[in-house]
């Protein structure tokens, strides 16, 4: 492969996985043919005063108590399975597609011909079944739930393939979501044909997925919560996720589970490393722990110049990171100047 220095200042790709909103309903464990979709619930309620004060009011019991009297008045809004109901039903589709060796802009010809020749050979040596897997494993174990994963008494996950017709069922409850080892041969099987479909010039696979978590009667769950950004104009302080009156989940938050299969950054498996297998994201950024585990040129952007350009990168976990980046998609372009 010929090296080439050449910039590409505008390139972008298309993502390859493409999840749909996963819609929420409420059935029992026993008979799921009868469900309902779930609403959102207003809620007004009277909370107290719990942020931090400062240290005048903290340290001085009469406004201290002052401060606690004052109503702190919210409305939010809430989900909850109805009181005969014990089983949380998250339904979403999953299409993924092929053609990752076009980007979707790229003007320079001298740059996409050396990233497509890397692409073809490492799909030739790959065929994507690393990845694959992994994507197979996070449908299978039920990440895109996250908070309603928590203190499940059963969880299963069924996969159905409008292509082939082919059928998956798996107990979601026997899987780990801290790491991405695995042997189970249906994860293998889902995860050879979404290899097939990534690895192809222009096909696709369409998934259908239904994940039925058993969480008690009545129990409140957890659609997405929307980002409200002029909070003093809203009368609500929290306002959950719904579509045509159904709770549900945005697509980019199972977006962001199905692609957490990063365990290849420096930190992981470090004993003080709380994080396991993240989100692929250029800089292996975590919002929630304002962290980026790929720092010190373990980024996207170091390794993906050498890879694109026809240069060897050291291990093959740094190969498989790239190429998990451009499943994701983006927009990669680097400055002519």
């Amino acid at each position: 492969m010929a090296k080439d220095k050449s910039v590409a200042s505008v390139l972008a790709f298309e993502k390859k996985l493409v999840p749909s909103d996963g819609y929420m309903y409420g059935t029992t464990w026993e008979n799921r043919s009868v469900e309902t979709p779930l609403r959102l619930i207003e809620k007004s309620v009277r909370g107290t005063i719990s942020n931090r004060l400062k240290e005048a009011v903290k340290n001085d019991p009469a406004k201290l108590n002052a401060e606690v009297e004052k109503a702190n008045l919210q409305r939010v809004d809430s989900c909850a399975l109805e009181q005969h109901q014990d089983t949380l039903h998250l339904h979403f589709t999953l299409k993924v597609l092929g053609g990752i060796h076009k980007p979707s802009a790229c003007n320079s010809s001298a740059f996409q011909q050396t990233y497509v020749e890397a692409v073809k050979d490492y799909i030739d040596r790959e065929r994507f079944a690393e990845l694959g897997r992994r994507y197979a494993l996070n449908i299978a174990n039920a990440r895109y739930l996250w908070r309603n994963r928590v203190g499940v008494e059963a969880l299963e996950v069924i996969v159905k393939s409008s292509k082939d017709d082919k059928i998956w069922t798996f107990d979601a409850k026997s899987f780990s979501i801290r790491t991405m080892e695995c042997m189970d041969k249906q994860v293998a099987a889902l995860g050879e044909s979404i290899a097939q479909a990534l690895a192809s010039e222009d096909d696709f696979l369409m998934l259908d997925i239904n994940c039925f978590a058993k969480i008690g009667n009545a129990q409140e769950v957890y659609p997405s919560e929307e980002l409200v950004l002029d909070k003093g104009k809203g009368n609500k302080s929290k306002v959950l996720y719904a579509v045509n009156e159904i709770a549900a989940m945005h697509s980019q938050k199972i977006g962001n589970a199905l692609r957490s299969i990063d365990t290849w950054y420096p930190e992981f498996g470090d004993e003080t490393n709380d994080a396991g297998a993240i989100a692929i994201e250029p800089y292996g950024a975590v919002t929630n722990m304002g962290k980026a585990f790929r720092a010190n040129k373990h980024d996207f952007y170091t390794f993906f110049d050498k890879f694109a350009r026809g240069e060897k990168l050291e291990r093959i976990e740094d190969e498989h990171y790239v190429m998990a980046v451009l499943v994701r998609g983006g927009v990669f372009g680097e400055s002519d100047k």
